[in-house]
């Protein structure tokens, strides 16, 4: 009994991988069963099963002679899986582009404020080059009429707003 009992458990691991071990779908649809692969033209896809240990086949870059790689393959992003995810994707790429916007809209919104600057400060220019009676008004809200010395300073400062402002 224990002779026959012994022998039984060592068959048993035999019997166990004579067993069929590959599984897949021919061109035909039918599932096919044996204990070697599938023949080459069946798609990685129409493979069910394989047995335990057996690799998958990796992807080969075929060139021609001579002709080294330009880039190593890589394999894809994987997408993303859950709709939280991809929601926090589309809200972060929303987001980015809003900034992008806002920074356009304030670049754009001092670029006009420095074109306005330049013309204020041409105009000054040009008022004060054109020997014309200038005046302005006091701390008391009076007008007075610059002389010289203060057309000289006011021109000074004019030249000098209209290099500032006009780069």
């Amino acid at each position: 009994m224990h002779r026959t009992l012994l022998i039984a458990m060592l068959v048993l691991p035999l019997v166990a991988s004579a067993q069929t071990q590959w599984k897949w779908r021919d061109a035909q649809g039918q599932v096919q069963y044996s204990d070697r692969p599938p023949p080459a033209g069946v798609a990685e896809k129409d493979i069910l099963a394989r047995p335990p240990g057996a690799q998958r086949p990796r992807t080969v870059q075929v060139l021609p002679v001579g002709q080294a790689p330009s880039e190593p393959v890589r394999a894809a992003a994987p997408a993303a899986s859950t709709a939280v995810e991809r929601s926090a994707a589309n809200d972060k790429a929303r987001q980015a582009r809003e900034n992008e916007n806002q920074r356009k809209a304030e670049e754009q919104r001092q670029q006009q404020q420095r074109a306005e600057n330049c013309r204020n400060a041409r105009e000054n220019l040009a008022s004060l080059q054109s020997g014309m009676r200038v005046a302005r008004v006091n701390e008391k809200g009076e007008r007075e009429v610059i002389d010289d010395a203060q057309r000289a300073q006011a021109l000074q400062r004019a030249q000098a707003a209209v290099a500032s402002e006009c780069r």
